[in-house]
C-alpha cells in the first residue's frame, strides 16, 4: 500500500530538520500505539538525506552496538569500529561526526533501554547536553510502548525530561483518508465496506495494508482474511497488550474484556473483579496506557456517578469482543465458526460502531465546541442519546440519533428525547437534530 496522509507531521518534521541542519541539533519524539506507521513516517520524511536507522532490540548491549556501528558506517560511509561495547560511547561518536555532517539519527524501540541498560538514559542525556548546540544531528527517537516513552521524556524525575524539542503522537487515519484509500483499491465500494474497514481497523495503517494488498475490500472478505490459520489479527491484540504491562497483564485483560462485553460501570467491574483494587487499574488503563476512556453524559461534572468505561482503540474493542470471548475456537482451530459468528454479529456490533464513525466525523469537522453523548437511568424516565454536540461559533447543538438504516429511526421516540434533552441541559440552545444512516458515511 502506498504512504498515505501525514502531511502535518511530515511539514512538522521537515521543519525540525531543517533547523537541525542549519543550526544546531534537534530531538522529536514520536510515540504511537504498535502499527500506527511511525517507522513508515519517519523514514518517509528523511528521504532524500543522509540518515542513520538504528532499530533496539532486546539483546547484549555489546552485541547490539556492533551491528548498530556497522549499520552507521555503512549509512554514513565513514569508519565507526565495530568494537564499541557501549551505547554511550557509540551516541558520542554519532554526535561527534555531526560536527561536520548534517545527518538524521532515528533510534527506534528507543524504550527497550529500560531492559538493556537503564543508564543509557542518563548518558545520552550527559552526551546530548555536551554536543546539541555544536551540532547538526536531527535525532528521531520512537517507540511503541506507550507508557516506557511517555515515561522517559515525560516524567521530570527521568534524566531526558524537558530534552525533546518537539513530539509528535501518531492517530489512526481520519475518516477522509479511510474513503480515499477505498476508493483507490475499489472505486465502487459501498458505505457498509467503508464501515467494516473502520470496525475492524479503528483507521490503524497496518491492518488497513494488510487488508488492501490482499484484495479484502467488503465485511465478508476482511473476516475471512482474519480467520485464516495464523493470522496476525488473531494474536495481535495479546501482543500488543502484554508489550505494555509486561506479564502483569492479567487483571488488566479481565478488566478490558468485561468492558468489551458490555459490563462498563464501576458497580458491575467491582462485582466481577472481586477484591481486586479495580480503581488503581482503571486509573492505569485510562491515564497511564490511555486504552480506556470514561465517558459521563454531556454537560455532567467531573464528580458524577454516572460513568461509563470504554475501550478507547477500536480493533481492541473488536480483538476483545470477539478474538478473547471465543479464544476456544481458536484454540482448536475452528476460524470458520468464530467467522460465521462475527458475520452473523456483524449488523449489530457495525451499528455501536457507526455511532463512533459519526463523532470521529463531527470532531474532525473542528466545528464544534463540545462532543458527546446524554443518557438518564431514571427508571420513570430513561432516556438516551448517541450524539450531542455543541457548536463552537453560536447557541446551537445538534443532536443526533444513529442508525444503520432508516427504516429503523422512530420519530416519535426521538422528539420524546429530544424535549427531555431540552428541559435537562439545552434550555438555552436552538436544537438541530438529524438522523444519521449509512446513506450519510
Amino acid at each position: 500500500m502506498k504512504f498515505y496522509d501525514r502531511e502535518k507531521e511530515l511539514k512538522w518534521l521537515g521543519q525540525t530538520r531543517k533547523v537541525a541542519f542549519e543550526n544546531h541539533s534537534q530531538m522529536t519524539v514520536i510515540t504511537g500505539r504498535r502499527r500506527i506507521g511511525k517507522t513508515k513516517l519517519i523514514l518517509k520524511s528523511c528521504e532524500g538525506t543522509p540518515t542513520v536507522y538504528l532499530f533496539i532490540d532486546r539483546s547484549n548491549e555489546a552485541l547490539l552496538c556492533g551491528e548498530c556501528a556497522r549499520n552507521a558506517s555503512t549509512a554514513l560511509g565513514i569508519y565507526i569500529s565495530p568494537e564499541i561495547t557501549s551505547f554511550a560511547g557509540l551516541f558520542e561518536t554519532l554526535m561527534e561526526i555531526g560536527r561536520n555532517l548534517a545527518y538524521n539519527l532515528v533510534i527506534d524501540e528507543f524504550q527497550e533501554f529500560f531492559y538493556i541498560n537503564p543508564a543509557v538514559y542518563s548518558q545520552i542525556q550527559d552526551i546530548w547536553d555536551r554536543y546539541k548546540d555544536s551540532t547538526h544531528v536531527n535525532l528521531i527517537a520512537s517507540g511503541s510502548v506507550y507508557s516506557l516513552i511517555h515515561r522517559v521524556f515525560m516524567d521530570y524525575k527521568e534524566p531526558l525530561y524537558g530534552r525533546c524539542d518537539s513530539t509528535i503522537k501518531l492517530r489512526p487515519f481520519d475518516t477522509d483518508v479511510l474513503k480515499q484509500i477505498l476508493l483507490d483499491y475499489k472505486p465502487d465500494y459501498t458505505n457498509d465496506d467503508l464501515l467494516a474497514l473502520f470496525t475492524f481497523t479503528g483507521g490503524i495503517p497496518k491492518y488497513i495494508e494488510s487488508f488492501m494488498d490482499n484484495g479484502c475490500t467488503d465485511m465478508k472478505s476482511m473476516v475471512d482474511w482474519m480467520m485464516r490459520p495464523n493470522s496476525m489479527f488473531q494474536n495481535e491484540g495479546k501482543a500488543l497488550l502484554v508489550q505494555e504491562f509486561g506479564r502483569k497483564y492479567g487483571n488488566y485483560f479481565a478488566i478490558l474484556s468485561a468492558i468489551a462485553g458490555g459490563d462498563n460501570t464501576l458497580q458491575k467491574l467491582s462485582r466481577l473483579m472481586g477484591d481486586t483494587s479495580i480503581n488503581g487499574h482503571l486509573k492505569r488503563l485510562e491515564e497511564d496506557y490511555e486504552l480506556i476512556s470514561r465517558k459521563r453524559p454531556i454537560f455532567a461534572k467531573a464528580g458524577t456517578q454516572t460513568v461509563r468505561f470504554e475501550i478507547s482503540d477500536l480493533f481492541l474493542r473488536f480483538w476483545f469482543r470477539y478474538f478473547i470471548k471465543y479464544h476456544y475456537l481458536i484454540e482448536v482451530e475452528n476460524f470458520e465458526r468464530l467467522g460465521e459468528i462475527i458475520k452473523d454479529d456483524y449488523p449489530t456490533y457495525s451499528g455501536l460502531t457507526l455511532e463512533k464513525y459519526f463523532i470521529r466525523k463531527l470532531i474532525e469537522s473542528k466545528r464544534f465546541a463540545q462532543i458527546g453523548s446524554w443518557w438518564q437511568t431514571k427508571q420513570s424516565d430513561p432516556c438516551e442519546v448517541d450524539i450531542v454536540a455543541v457548536y463552537s461559533d453560536s447557541p446551537k447543538a445538534l443532536v443526533a440519533e444513529v442508525k444503520r438504516q432508516w427504516k429503523n429511526f422512530k420519530p416519535e421516540d426521538f422528539n420524546r428525547k429530544i424535549e427531555i434533552l431540552r428541559s435537562k441541559i439545552l434550555s438555552g440552545h436552538e436544537i438541530e437534530s438529524v438522523c444519521y444512516t449509512l446513506d450519510e458515511m
